[in-house]
Formats: structure tokens, sequence, C-alpha cells
């Protein structure tokens, strides 16, 4: 029974001590550093748009859209549309990192850490190369890692406030972990598709050009 006492009050020590800011900020920051943008690092513009089935929802020109809410701020615009389809259209790389990086990490960034409303999908210019892909996606992680890393203690247990709708009175903490998990579990998609596109022809065919080009 000492034993048992004894390593109770342990415990509860140790609990206290825990930085859970830094702790939630290492899990996604971790998993991104390690995992998921080093395989997105040879990302090829072909890729970044192949649809590997019809119907497919994508950035694309404007009058190339294949939805009746396809948005955007310039010539190329993301499609969409709310409530979705169901089953809802399939995705390429370029709508899924598109979503990470405006749905999920910079509407937010934006909303508890910049300037609420600033980012949305109807005033962002999609880029249609991989590279702009990337890069949009690299400055909204930024935006929000960095916001996470400033809330400390007290700010993860203020309320989200009115930008989260109905879950107004959750903590911010309920937030980091909710786009923590978007952010794998979309990210995860992500890898997939790059899986099946080596694997499959049009990988191949991309392959056999670029070689070609290069001898």
């Amino acid at each position: 029974m000492v034993l048992v006492a004894g390593y109770r009050r342990h415990m509860e020590a140790t609990m206290t001590e825990i930085d859970w800011n830094r702790e939630l900020v290492d899990q996604l920051d971790w998993h991104w550093n390690h995992h998921l943008r080093p395989r997105l690092q040879t990302l090829s513009d072909h890729e970044y748009v192949w649809e590997p089935v019809a119907g497919c929802w994508s950035l694309r020109p404007r009058e190339q859209a294949v939805s009746p809410m396809a948005a955007g701020a310039g010539d190329v615009v993301a499609d969409f549309e709310y409530p979705e389809p169901q089953p809802a259209p399939f995705t390429t790389i370029a709508w899924r990192m598109g979503h990470i990086s405006i749905g999920v990490l910079g509407t937010r960034a934006a909303n508890h850490f910049g300037e609420p409303g600033s980012v949305e999908y109807e005033s962002t210019e999609w880029p249609l190369t991989a590279g702009g892909g990337l890069a949009l996606l690299d400055r909204h992680y930024e935006a929000w890692i960095e916001g996470v890393r400033s809330l400390g203690d007290d700010g993860l247990q203020r309320q989200c406030g009115p930008a989260e709708g109905p879950y107004a009175e959750y903590p911010m903490a309920a937030l980091v972990l909710h786009i923590s998990r978007e952010v794998i579990h979309h990210g995860s998609e992500l890898c997939l598709m790059r899986d099946l596109y080596r694997t499959t022809a049009a990988g191949s065919e991309a392959a056999a050009e670029t070689a070609g080009a290069r001898s």
C-alpha cells in the first residue's frame, strides 16, 4: 500500500509538470517535418492535378469548373459545393492540398492568430503548379503552428469563440487537436495518392517523359 501511494503521488506530480502546449505542437510538427512534408517534396505539376477517375474535383481554370460553387479570387478556382454531394466526388492532390492549406490551416490561423475572415476559399489565388501549391501549404502551416506555439497553458484553455460556430465554447486545445487530426488524416491521403500515381500508367508515362527530356 505504501508503494502504491508513493507511485500515485509521483504520477500526480509528473502530470502537473507536463507542458501541454509543447506536446501538442510537437505532435503535429514532428509528423510534418519527418513524414508528411518530405513525402511531398518531389511532387510534379502533372501529378499535382492528375485525375485518376472521371468526375474529380480539382483546382482548374474558372471556365473549366465542374461544380456549382467553385471559388477563387482569380482565374483559377477550387471545385466546391455545399452541402457536398453524396457520395462526395474524388479529389485530386491539388484539391486536397488546397483544402489543407485554406480550409484546415489558413482560415483557422487567420481567425485565431491573425486577421479574422482574411483567408477563405473565395479570396485565395489558387496555384496550378506543384511548387505553388507547396508554397501555399507551407505558408499557412507556418502561420498555424506558430500561432499554436504562442498559446501557452492559458491560451489552450480559452474558448474558441464565435469563429468556430457551434463549437464556440470548446477550449482552444480541442481545436488544436482537431486541426492536427485533419492534417494527419488528409496528409495520409496525399501520400496514398502519390503511391497510386507512382504505380499507375500515368506515373510511368510521366517518368518516361521526364527521362526523355533529360537525355
